[in-house]
């Protein structure tokens, strides 16, 4: 009788407290609320279902949670990370405003999953759905959370668009073959490429809006939803990603090359009549703007639906920072990061412990600008096969000088190294600025900088020095021969590099005076480093055991030259293009140098389906036969020489 009394307690002590909870449950969402101690600001009014659901279980959901991420730790340590996806989609589930487990689930499949994969098609789509889970869930439920959009930022920067994966080269071209079908080609200036994106931003939110506001609306969607439904369902119009890709692809189309070339129209039937009702909608030129405004308004349904992105950020972040190319993956660690910072440091830095989150976050963002500046312009045909071209944008140099001016001063108090943290970063950045806007020709800028440079770590550091109060010309020669001097292991690459760039953009982008440059530079520094006297010593071989590091540039040139020829990493048709614009005697050093290696690939290309034979392509240079008798008769010469030097040593002995 007494322990049906003490459980009859028990029991009426425990509806009570659920009663009790439920009482005061309103309350502590009230103070969550009013106090931010939530990772969005509403914490649960319009909140999507499944944040309703974690909230109802109320105090065991922790239970469930602490037995399930013990679980999934100890599944990971085994390397069970298909069973980790199961549990860590139920706590995401139950716990949806906790930003960790988000960033966990993602991380585990771009990373840990993808790699165990057998293909790169397998692996991309490992990487996609990480990435996907994070930007189009974790981030709606905790939209006011930095550390996700950070997480986010470093996935596109490491992942995406470094090169520490096998695969990131599918990566790049998936990722940019998507974002053209996405969003097309935007322009090359700045101020177009801003109203471009602005277009986009600027569109109304809901096809209603849209057919009240522009004239002939109404009717060009009517008559496009006719002609598309006999097609079928695959086909039909719609205002999301799959419509879109399918205008992506027609449009992309109407430009490439390589479509032109190889007279690429449509795989089936139903293709071919979709292409047909394109050229005759979106195609006719007295419809031009109707559906470039319909196009923009799908964008935008697009970006936001698809991708959880607001175009009027994307807008924003154009017009404050620079020309950003959304095929880039940079481009989006630029815009997760700075969302990051737009819509959560403010929690951060009010406790200063946590401040350092805030800096990495900026530093993601610094990082992608950089990256932007390297090889911020892209070019990719998505109908070739090839990689994505990428070349340097300096004008993405003024840019990072001005962003790190701000975060100077927001981190000049902060704890720790603060502000100095990017100070490393932006003088090695800037020094390498001054080096290529001189050799780009545009001196004001980089005297403008290396002035710059002088004010902050020069005559008006702290520690006082005249290193960047010597002329120009001179800064760039003695920096560039003061650091040779010091590593001249890196004199080649440093050679090769400026060769290189001169053959890819300088004959790519027929810019001669980028070519001319390069030349120049490349020879002033081999004649420099094989001449100085601190490289003159002879080993007991006989060999100049620092100024043969580097050959004569007689030598280097064709190296690199057939380095660009060979490397598939490079467009096909770029360098198909290099090549016909090469000069004709540097052609002859390399013909039969790169000849079998690239008549093999060249087979496999897509330009070979156009019916244009690899001797068209890339046919011999004038003047070959003779080039090859002259090699030959060289080459017998120093045959010669060698046996009487033999014959010499021979007689001394």
């Amino acid at each position: 009788m007494r322990d049906r009394l003490i459980q009859s307690g028990a029991v009426l002590a425990l509806a009570g407290s659920f009663v009790a909870a439920g009482f005061l449950q309103p309350k502590l969402v009230e103070i969550a609320d009013r106090d931010e101690l939530r990772y969005t600001d509403i914490s649960i009014d319009g909140a999507p279902p499944i944040v309703a659901i974690g909230t109802a279980i109320g105090a065991l959901r922790g239970l469930i949670v602490d037995y399930l991420w013990i679980k999934v730790t100890i599944q990971k340590e085994k390397g069970l990370f298909y069973e980790v996806m199961a549990d860590a989609g139920l706590i995401t589930k139950l716990q949806p405003r906790f930003p960790d487990v988000w960033a966990f689930h993602g991380h585990n499949m771009a990373y840990n999953i993808s790699v165990m994969t057998n293909t790169q098609e397998e692996r991309w789509a490992w990487v996609n759905a990480g990435i996907n889970l994070v930007r189009n869930e974790g981030i709606r439920y905790n939209p006011n959370d930095l550390i996700l959009g950070k997480e986010l930022s470093f996935w596109f920067s490491h992942k995406l668009d470094g090169v520490a994966d096998d695969a990131h080269l599918f990566y790049k071209r998936k990722f940019a073959e998507e974002w053209t079908y996405m969003l097309g080609v935007p322009p090359y200036d700045l101020e177009q490429r801003t109203a471009w994106i602005k277009a986009i931003a600027d569109a109304p939110d809901t096809m209603p809006e849209l057919e009240a506001k522009v004239p002939g609306m109404k009717e060009f969607v009517a008559d496009l939803t006719e002609r598309l439904k006999p097609l079928g369902t695959r086909y039909e119009f719609g205002t999301g990603e799959r419509f879109l890709k399918l205008y992506g692809q027609w449009l992309a189309q109407q430009v490439s090359p390589y479509a032109k070339a190889l007279r690429i129209r449509a795989s089936t039937d139903g293709a071919a009549a979709l292409i047909g009702v394109f050229d005759a909608t979106f195609g006719d030129e007295k419809n031009r703007e109707i559906g470039d405004k319909l196009i923009a308004f799908i964008r935008k349904r697009t970006l936001i639906d698809h991708y959880n992105m607001d175009p009027q950020l994307m807008y924003e972040f154009t017009r404050d920072t620079g020309p950003l190319d959304w095929r880039h993956p940079a481009a989006h660690a630029l815009y997760w990061a700075r969302r990051g910072t737009q819509f959560g440091e403010d929690r951060l830095l009010r406790d200063q412990l946590e401040a350092f989150k805030v800096i990495n976050n900026d530093r993601q963002e610094i990082q992608a600008m950089q990256t932007l500046a390297r090889s911020g312009l892209v070019s990719y045909d998505p109908f070739s096969g090839d990689n994505v071209t990428r070349l340097n944008d300096p004008r993405w140099i003024l840019v990072l000088d001005r962003y790190f001016e701000k975060l100077y001063d927001k981190h000049y108090e902060t704890r720790g190294a603060g502000a100095d943290t990017f100070t490393n970063l932006h003088e090695n950045f800037m020094r390498q600025a001054v080096r290529e806007l001189y050799r780009l020709g545009d001196t004001e800028s980089a005297q403008r900088i290396l002035d710059k440079l002088d004010r902050l770590y020069g005559s008006g550091s702290f520690n006082p020095n005249g290193y960047y109060q010597k002329p120009l010309e001179d800064f760039v020669r003695e920096q560039l021969y003061g650091e040779f001097e010091m590593q001249p292991e890196v004199v080649r690459s440093d050679v090769y590099a400026a060769l290189e760039r001169g053959f890819r953009e300088g004959l790519l982008l027929d810019n001669q005076k980028l070519l001319e440059d390069s030349l120049e530079y490349a020879r002033d520094l081999t004649i420099f480093f094989r001449e100085s006297s601190t490289n003159d010593f002879v080993t007991k071989f006989g060999e100049g055991r620092m100024k043969d590091l580097l050959g004569s540039l007689e030598d280097s040139i064709p190296a690199v030259f057939t380095r660009i020829l060979l490397d598939n990493s490079q467009p096909m048709l770029d360098r198909l293009v290099i090549y016909r614009k090469a000069p004709d005697d540097l052609k002859l050093v390399v013909y039969d140098r790169v000849r079998a290696n690239l008549e093999r690939e060249y087979a496999s290309s897509r330009l070979q389906q156009t019916g244009m034979s690899f001797a068209q392509a890339f046919p011999e240079p004038p003047g070959l036969a003779e080039y090859r008798a002259q090699q030959a008769e060289a080459a017998k010469a120093r045959e010669a020489e060698k046996v009487k030097d033999n014959t010499s040593e021979a007689e001394r002995k």
